[in-house]
């Protein structure tokens, strides 16, 4: 593995657990369970491969970058609502998630091809 995908899959190890302890300081009334389906909730974004690799990916890369999250965190910051930190904290961490586990942004060539390399039983490839 390359020493700079290295580093961005730390980065995304670092930003999953800050993204977690920032939910647990947003004092929200927000359920566990509803926190889980928020936190997952980026990947419904695969729904666009159904419409080939090109829409795939841009909807994919649209929810996973980090500012998606960062925006809906500021917002909540900004306004004094929890649950607009919380789902920011929670965005931003699914997305530090994926990339600690090297799935990176995803290319127009198919779903296996990310900024951190190939996925799936092609990687290393």
């Amino acid at each position: 593995m390359h020493r700079a995908v290295q580093w961005q899959r730390v980065e995304g190890l670092i930003i999953f657990v800050v993204g977690l302890l920032l939910l647990r300081q947003a004092n929200t009334d927000l359920p566990w369970w509803a926190a889980v389906l928020i936190f997952f909730a980026p990947d419904l974004s695969f729904a666009g491969y159904a419409f080939g690799p090109k829409v795939g990916a841009f909807c994919y890369n649209a929810v996973h970058v980090y500012a998606f999250g960062l925006a809906f965190f500021a917002a909540g910051l900004l306004t004094s609502n929890p649950t607009l930190w919380s789902l920011g904290a929670l965005w931003m961490a699914h997305s530090g998630f994926d990339r600690m586990l090297g799935y990176g942004l995803k290319a127009q060539e198919g779903f296996t091809f990310t900024h951190l390399g190939r996925i799936g039983q092609h990687a290393g490839k």
